[in-house]
This record gives structure tokens, C-alpha cells and sequence, in this order.
């Protein structure tokens, strides 16, 4: 019995395509929904830009702008399950996203996680470094369901 589902939102629109997917379930089983949002900060080499750098004076620090997005992206989910009055949580974490879905997987108990997936082959997933390539192929007990962005 699936009653708790964690789905890994970033905004993009398979990323959408899996939240829809993931409420619709959890609204047919009576599930939980945990939305995750992973900010990677390996792929920023600055922390902050300086005010007197920056054209638009942007002083605070990236990390703190992605995770504003990274929460706006979680609200509007969040939303669609008001909606249809399942029930949802929130989380964003900072780290590597494959390690970081896969612990929140285990710390919540999810019966599930659902993913976006916007279709690369193996070969581009494995070399772009694809975070739905990652979570399929690490060692996990937790189903993984990928939906398709197309």
C-alpha cells in the first residue's frame, strides 16, 4: 500500500508533469505527499556576488536566492494539493540531489519517490550527470516511478 510518496520538484516542466502524476495518486490512495527540492551548490564556484560587481547589485548570497525559488517551485505544488485536499509536507536540502532524495526517502519512509524524467537517452544521462539516472541506479529499496515530461 502506497501512503507516502516523495516526489522531487525543480521547477522544470517534467518536474510538473510529476507532481500532477504524484497528487493524483496520492488523492486516489489516501497518500502523503513529501515535495523535495535539492539545491546543488557543486555547480556554483561563487557564493555571493558583490554588490559592486553585479549589474543589478545582487548582495545576497546564491544559495539564498535558489532557495526562495526552490521553495516557490514546493508552494506551487502545494497548492494543487489543497486543491484536491491531499495531504503534503515540504523539504529543501542542499547537497548532491541523488544522495539527498534517497535520504529523505528513507528518513520519511516513503513507500515511493516519482520523478520527472525528460527523456535523455542512458548514454547523455550518465555523462550531464542526470539526477533520475542517479536515483534508479543507486542502491535504494524504495520504488522509483518516473514520469515522462512528453
Amino acid at each position: 500500500m502506497i501512503s507516502k510518496i516523495l516526489v522531487a520538484v525543480d521547477g522544470s516542466s517534467a518536474a510538473g508533469k510529476a507532481v500532477e502524476y504524484a497528487v493524483g495518486l496520492a488523492k486516489q490512495t489516501g497518500a502523503t505527499v513529501t515535495f523535495l527540492s535539492v539545491i546543488d551548490m557543486s555547480a556554483f564556484t561563487v557564493q555571493s556576488v558583490p554588490d559592486v560587481v553585479a549589474p543589478t547589485h545582487l548582495t545576497e548570497p546564491i544559495e539564498d536566492y535558489l532557495k526562495q525559488a526552490a521553495e516557490a517551485h514546493i508552494e506551487e505544488a502545494v497548492k494543487l494539493c489543497s486543491k484536491n485536499n491531499v495531504r503534503s509536507k515540504k523539504a529543501v536540502r542542499s547537497g548532491h540531489p541523488v544522495e539527498e532524495i534517497i535520504k529523505e526517502a528513507d528518513a520519511s519512509k516513503a513507500d515511493l519517490i516519482i520523478m520527472g524524467s525528460h527523456g535523455k537517452s542512458a548514454v547523455r544521462a550518465a555523462i550531464l550527470g542526470s539526477v533520475t539516472y542517479g536515483v534508479i541506479h543507486k542502491e535504494t529499496k524504495v520504488p522509483v516511478l518516473i514520469v515522462r515530461r512528453g
